[in-house]
């Protein structure tokens, strides 16, 4: 199964370019809150979906995080398999985009429906994303 996650992490994805295209997946996701796996890259998978009241405070704490940090008028951030069902979304740190020349950066966070596989990130967790983490999942 970990090894499907990862083919799919790889995958067809579409952009949310705009603030709305991202409230409109959001409210996809709050439509039918369970079965999400809510994982931090480059950590140990969670070997459980999140709860209902978990998911919906990750995504109030996530989407501010991202309007606060990604100071466009644009999104162009967030990644999903499907927009209208979507069942894995990339959510990429504002702050660890990469640039031209770069090569790929891996998210930050990921959502999925089927049990997630670790996905490595060789660069540093920044303290304030690390605690922002544990603050919200109380690891």
């Amino acid at each position: 199964m970990s090894q499907e996650f990862l083919v799919r992490m790889q995958g067809r994805f579409s952009g949310m370019l705009r603030w709305s295209d991202l409230d409109a997946l959001w409210a996809v996701v709050r439509a039918q809150p369970q079965g999400w796996y809510v994982s931090l890259v480059g950590t140990p998978p969670p070997t459980q979906t999140a709860s209902t009241e978990t998911l919906l405070a990750f995504l109030d704490e996530v989407d501010a995080l991202l309007r606060s940090d990604h100071d466009c008028n644009y999104c162009g951030i967030v990644f999903a398999d499907d927009a209208q069902q979507p069942t894995l979304i990339k959510i990429h740190d504002p702050h660890n985009v990469g640039g031209c020349g770069s090569g790929p950066v891996p998210p930050r966070w990921i959502l999925s429906r089927m049990p997630p596989a670790l996905v490595e990130d060789h660069a540093p967790l920044p303290g304030n994303r690390k605690r922002w983490w544990q603050k919200l999942f109380a690891a």
